[in-house]
């Protein structure tokens, strides 16, 4: 996987916060940058499938996860996973190319 660096600006309060965090955890703010960044992407996608902004396939990939992990994830945080008739059949199909 390839990575870009990334310049932003953050008020103090932001900054400070991300130092102590990485300095608690004995790791560098990038880290903790990445990982709250993976964080946001989930909550994103949870927050999406919840107002039907968003199917499951859709929501994973905003996630950046696999469709079964999306819906782990979206039943840890005690989200319904609504499957249509259609959803269940497309998933077969994909089952059907894979084997």
């Amino acid at each position: 996987m390839s990575t870009k660096t990334l310049s932003i600006r953050i008020n103090d309060q932001d900054y400070n916060f991300l130092s102590a965090l990485a300095k608690e955890e004995r790791e560098d703010v990038s880290k903790k940058v990445r990982e709250l960044v993976d964080l946001g992407r989930v909550m994103l996608a949870i927050e999406k499938y919840q107002k039907s902004e968003a199917s499951l396939e859709k929501s994973a990939h905003i996630a950046g996860v696999s469709i079964s992990k999306m819906m782990e994830i979206l039943k840890q945080f005690g989200v319904e996973v609504n499957l249509e008739y259609e959803d269940y059949l497309n998933g077969l199909k994909s089952l059907k190319t894979i084997w």
